[in-house]
């Protein structure tokens, strides 16, 4: 069955838009100083968070592919369809790299002139140890190569899918293309396990140029998993409402809702292990990055460890739970809009200090970025029958039972 986009979906989505642009717009007016700085923070917020689901979907997949998992086949175009906002993302966190670059914004002190000079005032040793990695040229090279590598992978996934649908097979032939999407998911993944990780170096953790973590690729990386998986089951769950996805059963529903309560488990585990072991060892250089937060964002930032942590550990614990959407949805609802929160406070606190703020502008720019982004999946949607064919495990994942 092919999806068709209803004119209720149409208007929610161009309605989020304009109550995100007048949001926004009221914002901008009200605003006294720092607006340029706080418009370029939150595009960069918005476009990270925006551009990750679309990637941590890509690499859901991929892993799929990799393991071999036939549960998930009933889902592929669902996630596949949020993959094609990903150029859209691309361009917003371009805009922010060419304006730290061309000092038109100051995100990335790293960037700034003669930072890196020892004839320089602006001379910074901390930073000149780290030039050898954080410099424009290596930057560029890193940003580029990722941008070029993730989408040609994300290209490659929904085309073949697509090819696949029209191949003629014998009974119990395996597909050719399928067994070409194994050998892709594991290159996929492997250069995913590094570049999820330095992107997050280079995009987030430079905001605090001082600052290090050797766990902060991990815990950026759970956080844009669990806010793909989210956006992948509120998907599935509308499309059912709207008699779509025959195929989904109960028990789909219930292992995408057991992915999320697994990795707003693992988002926890690390955002504690990160922030205890800091807090342990007492280390100045360390600690300034929480000092800032805690001084300046303590109830956005402890806000989003405990509702992210205590919600669906409490809530989502048991079987039945993770089956009722009147439990998912809520959770999944306030879990995404905290994991916003969550890249919100990663970049504030560095690029704002104690200037930022979740007003008009931060509110009005998630709205208009989730409008897009609800548009763009829905016409990729649209695009393609909902379910895959010729996939070798799609009988098994129909008749799925848990």
């Amino acid at each position: 069955m092919e999806y068709k986009i209803s004119k209720k979906a149409n208007i929610t989505t161009i309605l989020l838009i304009v109550v995100g642009l007048a949001a926004f717009l009221i914002g901008l007016l009200t605003s006294h100083g720092h607006t340029g700085q706080r418009l370029w923070a939150n595009l960069l917020v918005n476009g990270y968070f925006f551009f990750t689901i679309s990637l941590a979907s890509l690499f859901f997949l991929a892993l799929q592919y990799v393991s071999e998992m036939a549960w998930g086949v009933t889902t592929h175009r669902i996630f596949q369809a949020t993959m094609s906002f990903m150029p859209v993302s691309a361009i917003a966190l371009l805009l922010v790299f060419i304006g730290g670059s061309l000092h038109w914004n100051h995100i990335y002190h790293w960037m700034a002139e003669g930072i890196t000079d020892p004839t320089s005032h602006h001379y910074d040793a901390i930073i000149a140890g780290k030039s050898g990695y954080l410099n424009q040229a290596f930057f560029w090279g890193r940003t580029i190569a990722y941008f070029a590598v993730w989408m040609f992978f994300a290209n490659w996934f929904r085309k073949n899918s697509l090819a696949e649908d029209k191949l003629s097979l014998a009974d119990g032939e395996t597909s050719p293309i399928y067994k070409k999407s194994i050998f892709m998911g594991v290159l996929f993944v492997a250069f995913f396990a590094y570049t999820s990780s330095s992107s997050a170096w280079d995009w987030l953790m430079s905001i605090d140029v001082h600052w290090f973590s050797t766990m902060f690729g991990w815990y950026a990386f759970s956080g844009m998993w669990v806010s793909s998986i989210i956006v992948g089951l509120m998907l599935v769950l509308y499309l059912k409402s709207q008699g779509y996805l025959k195929e989904v059963n109960d028990s789909h529903i219930h292992d995408l809702g057991k992915w999320m309560f697994g990795i707003s488990c693992l988002w926890s585990y690390l955002w504690f292990s990160q922030f205890m072991l800091i807090w342990y060892s007492n280390i100045p250089e360390e600690v300034t990055y929480y000092l800032e937060r805690f001084n300046d964002y303590k109830l956005l930032y402890l806000g989003t460890f405990f509702v992210n942590f205590i919600l669906p550990f409490f809530v989502l614990m048991s079987r039945d739970a993770k089956r009722n959407v009147v439990f998912l949805v809520p959770v999944a609802l306030i879990i995404f809009f905290t994991h916003w929160l969550d890249v919100l406070t990663m970049v504030l606190p560095g690029t704002m200090h104690d200037h930022g703020a979740l007003g008009a502008i931060e509110i009005g720019m998630f709205l208009m970025f989730l409008g897009l982004f609800l548009m763009f999946t829905l016409r990729s949607l649209a695009k393609a029958p909902l379910m895959t064919k010729n996939h070798p495990m799609y009988d098994e994942s129909v008749h799925l039972h848990t």
